[in-house]
């Protein structure tokens, strides 16, 4: 009788393969694996073998995995047990249960999940894993995909895509400006990096498309963090000046653990101000090189605000009631900084002088009025989300009042 591992024995009326000379420590299970998948539960295989300890060694096996072993005439005599036996009795599949969505995200996370892929099966026993955001709506939106492939696509290398070999020959006042102005942009993205940072460690793997966009914001907001400081120290050695109020600002969005809240302040009313600010300097920006970072990194944020955005959607259209918590994250804010000078005038002043182009009082005054416009659009870009987000009216255009002079 010819051996073959794959072919079952004629002479047995059995289903029956031969793994000859091939130990279970060598791969034979592999080949006893496959065989049993063609066996239906409750029937037997016949396994013939021929090496030292072969027996003892699928009495382990069989014992791991659930099926039942007897020998006779030297012959092995498998019976399939139910997939349910022996190393998986108990296991959890990691995600819907519902067979006609089986890719459907689960209001819940189970922390016996763990790290384990969306869909899979959890071996019983499998560790808990301490998520703070294990269930959907603190965490989720219906657009994350989308906005993780845009960002995929989106991203950019400041080596290549900006022109740092420019000739750039400013007067002395304008670029102390830009560099003022960058120093207030580097700590600003400082605090828009960290803060979804703290965050991305505590969501649970399950959410999987918010996990990574998390993680490429933060990969965004290195670059910006590393563009402005290039652009800083172009043709200055250091930074400017950073204020006491500003810091004190920027303080506040780390003190929020609740994923939604954070992504209010930071996302929908902070950069939602600095894609105004952005877009202003990308018109007004007294050089090439700066009107390009703006426009660049303009992109990015306007992408970080679409997610917090949706995010927020998400959760009022599951708790309406929600609302309240995010009208007394502003309000308690406002009264945290109601003693801070918010925005240090060197910043104000900045940007005055790079509306205007020049130190001559009709430039400063038009730069001036421009500042103004900046400001207004901002408020009205704040009302604008906080009405799409529910608010009545006038107390959108309330709220936007209260939020940090600081901008971001």
């Amino acid at each position: 009788m010819t051996k073959n591992s794959m072919t079952p024995l004629a002479t047995s009326p059995l289903p029956t393969i031969d793994i000859d000379t091939i130990g279970l420590d060598q791969g034979a299970h592999l080949i006893i694996k496959r065989a049993l998948e063609q066996v239906a539960i409750g029937d037997s295989l016949r396994v013939v073998g021929n090496t030292a300890d072969w027996e003892s060694h699928l009495l382990v096996w069989c014992r791991q995995n659930g099926h039942a072993l007897s020998f006779i005439d030297q012959h092995a005599l498998i019976t399939r047990g139910p997939y349910q036996q022996g190393r998986w009795r108990g296991a959890a599949q990691s995600g819907s249960a519902d067979q006609k969505a089986p890719r459907a995200v689960a209001e819940h996370a189970a922390a016996n999940w763990g790290v384990a892929a969306r869909g899979a099966t959890v071996e019983a026993g499998s560790p808990g894993f301490d998520f703070r955001f294990s269930n959907k709506s603190e965490i989720w939106a219906d657009t994350a995909a989308e906005l993780y492939r845009q960002a995929l696509a989106g991203q950019w290398d400041p080596a290549t895509a900006i022109d740092w070999a420019a000739d750039i020959t400013l007067p002395d006042e304008v670029e102390d400006a830009v560099v003022q102005v960058m120093t207030y942009l580097i700590e600003n993205e400082n605090a828009a990096l960290l803060v979804p940072a703290r965050h991305l460690g505590q969501v649970h793997p399950h959410f999987r498309e918010v996990m990574q966009l998390l993680a490429i914001q933060c990969a965004d907001e290195a670059r910006h963090v590393e563009v402005f400081t290039r652009r800083a120290t172009l043709h200055r050695a250091n930074p400017s000046l950073s204020g006491a109020g500003g810091q004190a600002s920027l303080k506040t969005l780390f003190e929020s653990n609740d994923f939604s809240t954070s992504a209010f302040l930071l996302s929908v009313l902070g950069e939602g101000s600095f894609v105004n600010l952005l877009n202003f300097l990308q018109e007004h920006g007294p050089d090439p090189l700066t009107r390009q970072i703006a426009k660049m990194v303009a992109r990015d944020e306007a992408r970080h605000v679409a997610f917090g955005m949706a995010h927020l959607e998400y959760r009022l259209a599951q708790d309406p009631g929600y609302q309240s918590a995010l009208q007394a994250a502003i309000e308690q804010r406002y009264d945290a900084l109601a003693s801070s000078a918010g925005l240090n005038e060197e910043v104000f002043d900045a940007l005055i002088l790079l509306a205007a182009g020049s130190t001559a009082p009709e430039a400063i005054g038009k730069g001036f009025a421009r500042v103004q416009k900046l400001k207004q659009d901002m408020a009205t870009g704040r009302k604008a989300r906080l009405t799409r987000l529910g608010f009545k009216t006038e107390e959108a255009e309330r709220l936007s009042g209260l939020h940090t002079r600081n901008f971001m």
